[in-house]
């Protein structure tokens, strides 16, 4: 069971620490956050709040969004996430999450959508070795063997070609560095997963002592 919050990747920049370090950091816009439904074993079998982030304009939201919103008095927003939690009472609809949640020092796992890099070969996808480059090698980027002999088939799992990134990645046990409350900023120590402007989920790290 663990609590969270939603954010917007704003981009990577650094920061000096009292020693004078420079430091790599994240900055990510985390919420407000506001508790769009309660979920209880009562009446749906688990417990858990359900949060948004970045309203949305009327005109781009259909009548069912709407109509989720309105139960809770509020407006339409863009991105709507589930955390499953213990103590769903200690919350309310229309409480807002925000980004003290956390304070620095915070270990974190930040869930985001990876950059899309298309279509790519072996090399770039799988780190694969390539041949030998003189002319009469006629192998330079290929794929090679695909297996077996015998059962005349590829077998399950092969790396291939195809298409790279644009999947949901964590990365976990990340520092906050700093948080900027009046902003609603959290910066945190290294990269996260993808592309500026896109929604990141963060999330108490599950492998912190």
């Amino acid at each position: 069971m663990s609590k969270g919050i939603l954010g917007r990747k704003i981009g990577m920049t650094q920061i000096f620490t009292d020693e004078g370090r420079a430091l790599a950091v994240t900055v990510v816009e985390a919420g407000p956050c506001p508790v769009v439904q309660k979920k209880t074993v009562a009446t749906d079998g688990y417990n858990a709040i359900q949060i948004g982030f970045s309203f949305l304009r009327e005109s781009l939201s259909n009548k069912p969004r709407k109509g989720h919103f309105q139960k809770a008095s509020l407006k339409p927003m863009r991105y709507v996430r589930e955390f499953k939690i213990s103590d769903v009472e200690s919350y309310e609809i229309g409480q807002e999450v925000k980004v003290d949640l956390f304070t620095a020092g915070d270990k974190i796992d930040v869930v985001g959508t990876s950059k899309g890099k298309g279509f790519a070969g072996m090399i770039k996808r799988h780190n694969a070795s390539r041949g030998p480059m003189a002319h009469g090698s006629k192998y330079h980027r290929r794929t090679g063997s695909l297996g077996a002999k015998g059962p005349a088939r590829v077998f399950k799992g092969r790396e291939l070609p195809g298409r790279m990134g644009g999947e949901r990645v964590t990365i976990q046990n990340l520092e906050v560095v700093r948080i900027v409350a009046d902003k609603n900023l959290i910066l945190i120590k290294g990269s996260v997963p993808g592309a500026n402007k896109s929604l990141l989920i963060l999330k108490p790290s599950v492998k912190a002592k």
